[in-house]
């Protein structure tokens, strides 16, 4: 046996020894000279063999775990100016860039700026003359152009997924919650439905029920996260928006800045916690919103101005393309997602996409 066997017959049985199991050392020990040359290979081995608990050893990143997050109708300019110290966190170790809804101008693709065509847009990687979502209302999705949950649970391997969303129809129909047309599939965990409770904040008026139903769908959100991890999780949180439409640009959507910013914070420092116990989880992050606002008084959206198309993105992969490398738009997210999750995509799928990863080599 030459040194570099040595070594990596030492190397397992240290590792081994760690496990406080010395027949796997001894099993190790045994293997072929051409499996011992292969440290890599024979690492890689114990690193997914070995079954460490959520505190012991330093295990590699090797379970790939996703959250998204909208934000419903902040522009980039407000974004950049208020101080959101959660999304900052996000993106600390990754990136934020802007990025663009609304399809290409004066092309079949282009599509209106607003709410339902941008989730559409994300969730199936491509524009609203495929995904068929033109508008806010009578909502007929084009289910041929697969949303990111079916890609999901269309995989080998068994994938959890998570929605928690003020908005119902996010489940029910953009992604056809069930339908066979849809793929059939459902959610492991949902947290929606409650702007159609009556039962829930009657004494609240419509925008601070919203709101608290945002804060109750991040609660819910954060102790799902926290407590079971779904592999891949949405979270729609809609009080911005409302903001927008009812005061436009001003002091009162600054507050809701802030406000949906510590929503933001209350689902990272789950992560971050989870970090801590779940070393072997690689998780990609990333927060965006569905599309801007008017330049006149920001109360509006729907068109085709740079502020209605200007949207962001913020994620805490260092692997993010910046925007000096070209131009990110809301359709890019799905993809980077599928490359993140090593999804592996039908080929009639994969052909339909508009977008590219952002994920850099």
């Amino acid at each position: 046996m030459n040194q570099l066997e040595s070594s990596a017959v030492s190397w397992v049985c240290q590792r081994a020894r760690a496990l406080t199991d010395l027949r796997r050392c001894e099993g190790y020990a045994r293997l072929s000279r051409r499996v011992l040359m292969s440290v890599g290979v024979l690492m890689a081995q114990v690193t997914v063999a070995d079954p460490i608990g959520p505190n012991e050893g330093t295990a590699l990143k090797t379970t790939p775990k996703t959250l998204f997050v909208v934000v419903d109708g902040i522009p980039a300019d407000v974004i950049e100016r208020v101080k959101t110290p959660g999304i900052d966190a996000v993106a600390a170790n990754g990136s934020y860039q802007r990025a663009y809804v609304g399809g290409e101008l004066n092309r079949p693709t282009e599509s209106p700026t607003v709410s339902a065509v941008g989730y559409m847009s994300l969730l199936t990687g491509t524009w609203s003359n495929k995904h068929n979502v033109q508008a806010n209302y009578d909502l007929a999705p084009n289910y041929a152009f697969w949303d990111i949950f079916r890609v999901a649970k269309h995989q080998a391997k068994t994938v959890t997924t998570g929605l928690f969303s003020t908005w119902t129809d996010n489940r029910t129909i953009l992604m056809g919650d069930g339908r066979p047309e849809a793929g059939g599939y459902k959610f492991d965990f949902v947290a929606d439905g409650f702007e159609e409770d009556p039962a829930f904040a009657p004494e609240l008026d419509d925008v601070e029920r919203i709101q608290a139903i945002d804060r109750h769908v991040t609660t819910l959100a954060a102790k799902t996260i926290g407590e079971t991890a779904p592999d891949l999780s949405w979270v729609y949180l809609q009080h911005t928006d409302d903001i927008g439409h009812r005061d436009g640009d001003g002091p009162a959507m600054d507050l809701a800045v802030r406000w949906v910013d510590a929503r933001v914070s209350e689902l990272w420092s789950t992560l971050e916690t989870r970090a801590q116990r779940y070393k072997n989880e690689d998780w990609l992050v990333v927060i965006t919103t569905d599309h801007g606002r008017t330049l006149s008084d920001g109360k509006g959206h729907g068109g085709q101005s740079d502020r209605e198309r200007t949207i962001w993105i913020a994620s805490n992969s260092p692997r993010m393309v910046s925007p000096r490398e070209r131009a990110a738009a809301i359709v890019d997210i799905y993809p980077s997602i599928v490359e993140h999750m090593r999804f592996q995509l039908p080929d009639e799928v994969a052909a339909q996409l508009e977008g590219q990863s952002l994920l850099s080599e």
